[in-house]
């Protein structure tokens, strides 16, 4: 079968999904870029926000529209809050819970495959990565989350924690090596939680990472900031643990946090962020804030953007407060009125480019290790053959550069010369040219 992969929403689907591709190719199919070009369509969906819902049922409808005689199987947030009649009147042949994702290819291929294998030869094994354009992989660890952050759908999704064992994760990396992946992410819906059915912890698994494979880069996805244990931060005295984390504040109210049922005071965020930074230069930290929830007052607001102003934050990604059946700050009362919201929204978006801005700038004249992602190959006036290449420096900032050779999936040092439209510009010449 020719099996197309899509994903809307968070690292975890995409990881789910480099996990599928995986799988579809070792059983002989292969991987479709286009939806018109597959016998069947998968689609990882997300129900983080109402956005996201709508993001969700717009993609199957371009999904189905796109190649009507394919086979359309979902999964995903979405899809499990969903009833299924909608699904299929959205086309929909078949729905594969988040508890059996990880039967997701073989009950795809019982529904679908013909008996016999096909006789094509199967893609590399690489290929269900690289194809996607994407040179570091996402490791998925664990699934569900024991907390009930009162906005949040996703932990009635996903259901309640489950750990992939350290021997298993070690096992997949090690593959990955050999597939000559370079970068690894890990991801869950709570990360920082991994291990706790199993009586271990997200810190014992990166020393095993460390000592047990040669991957060159590991990263964390998403890490709430009350989950790290006391002799974390000393990972990161390993170069291969890269100095990037996103930790989630969600507001810079404390009163706010209260009614949110985060288990974290700005106080205690704002020790972490200083530690973190004085234990690695240039330490870079992403964060999630919700403009507008229940009951945010004015001046709630305006402590919660005073403190986010100190935080030195290289992105924030920003949420205008979404209210979602199923939780409990669906029922909170003093909702913000949305107009009230989307100013709030658009003001931490102008806070959060401020910040990311400010970040970029400390590092022009530095000089940095960095992943290149496949380039887009192009010639010059002079008829040379020239590359465009992005991709990122250890503390997650993006970089561009050109190139006169391909330098996808190298790491190479780069100095970075200046800042453009919200990335890094690199050159690689000036490195040439300060060697001995």
């Amino acid at each position: 079968m020719r099996i197309h992969l899509s994903a809307l929403g968070c690292r975890l689907n995409e990881a789910e999904l480099e996990q599928w591709a995986t799988a579809f190719t070792g059983a002989g199919d292969q991987i479709a870029n286009e939806p018109a070009d597959a016998d069947v369509m998968v689609l990882n969906t997300c129900a983080v926000t109402r956005e996201a819902v709508r993001k969700s049922r717009q993609k199957l409808q371009r999904l189905q529209r796109a190649n009507p005689q394919a086979k359309l199987v979902v999964s995903g947030c979405y899809s499990e809050l969903e009833p299924d009649t909608a699904l299929a009147e959205l086309g929909v042949d078949l729905i594969v819970p988040n508890t059996r994702k990880e039967e997701l290819v073989p009950l795809t291929r019982r529904a679908f495959a013909e008996v016999s294998m096909p006789q094509a030869a199967t893609l590399p094994a690489n290929a269900a990565l690289f194809t996607r354009n994407r040179h570091r992989a996402f490791i998925k660890i664990q699934d569900g989350c024991r907390y009930r952050c009162t906005f949040c759908i996703v932990t009635v999704a996903r259901g309640a924690e489950r750990s992939r064992t350290i021997s298993d994760i070690v096992d997949e990396v090690r593959q990955l090596q050999r597939e000559d992946v370079r970068e690894v992410v890990l991801t869950g819906v709570h990360v920082g939680g991994y291990g706790s059915d199993l009586d271990t912890d997200l810190e014992h698994l990166v020393q095993a990472l460390l000592n047990d494979t040669d991957i060159e880069r590991i990263r964390f996805a998403s890490v709430e900031p009350w989950d790290l244990s006391p002799g974390f931060l000393t990972l990161f005295d390993n170069a291969r643990v890269q100095p990037h984390m996103h930790l989630p504040l969600q507001s810079g109210s404390d009163t706010v946090l209260r009614r949110m049922a985060r288990r974290c005071k700005t106080a205690d965020f704002n020790a972490l962020t200083s530690e973190l930074r004085t234990a690695v230069p240039n330490f870079n930290i992403t964060t999630d804030i919700i403009a507008g929830f229940p009951g945010e007052t004015e001046q709630e607001w305006q402590d919660s953007l005073a403190f986010i102003a100190t935080q030195g934050f290289g992105h924030i990604h920003a949420f205008t407060y979404s209210e979602r059946e199923g939780t409990r700050a669906a029922g909170l009362p003093d909702s913000v009125p949305m107009e009230i919201r989307q100013l709030r929204s658009r003001q931490l978006h102008e806070l959060g480019e401020q910040l990311k801005n400010e970040q970029l700038n400390r590092s022009v004249g530095t000089v940095a290790e960095v992943l290149w992602e496949r380039g887009r190959e192009s010639v010059d006036d002079q008829g040379r053959v020239c590359w465009t290449h992005q991709g990122y420096t250890p503390n997650y900032q993006r970089v561009k550069i050109s190139s006169p050779e391909n330098l996808a999936n190298r790491i190479l040092p780069v100095r970075i010369t200046g800042v453009d439209n919200g990335k890094l510009v690199g050159s690689m010449q000036e490195i040439v040219a300060e060697a001995p």
